[in-house]
């Protein structure tokens, strides 16, 4: 799936929430009027997932100034998500857990991949009307390019 596939519009009825590393809820409803950026990866810890995570977490400053909100996304549990991101280091970046219904969210965003488990390794961006504007799925062994996500977010 590219920028140019479906475009999923997230209505009050396609909106989610989901429950963070910290245990606080994250609902993308109270995000109306900001840019919210997604980034999947399929499991922690994983290599490519903590270079992944690590990455965004120095890149929050920067969507910050855009107006963007920015969270990663797994299936794992927030628990796991919890020891994880403390393992990496991570304090601010909020890490969503898409664990149950597992994978609902990255199954309603169309990067489930059933057959494995988990989610496809992904950059959704979600405009201010929460219309998903951009989708760029990665090769599971490769990190996204941030800088490439900045400037789409411009």
């Amino acid at each position: 799936m590219d920028s140019k596939s479906n475009i999923i519009i997230l209505d009050k009825g396609r909106g989610f929430e989901l429950v963070d590393q910290f245990g606080n809820n994250f609902k993308l409803s109270d995000y109306k009027g900001k840019k919210v950026l997604i980034s999947s990866h399929p499991l922690a810890w994983t290599s490519v997932c903590a270079e992944q995570m690590t990455l965004l977490d120095t890149y929050l400053p920067q969507f910050e100034e855009l107006n963007t909100i920015a969270v990663g996304l797994s299936v794992d549990s927030s628990f796991t998500k919890k020891a994880w991101g403390e393992n990496l280091g991570i304090k601010k970046l909020r890490m969503l857990a898409d664990f149950w219904p597992h994978g609902g969210v990255s199954e309603m965003l169309k990067i489930f991949r059933e057959k494995d488990g988990f989610s496809e390794r992904a950059n959704i961006l979600i405009d201010e009307d929460r219309k998903v504007v951009f989708v760029k799925i990665y090769p599971i062994e490769k990190v996204p390019d941030f800088e490439e996500i900045l400037s789409i977010v411009k």
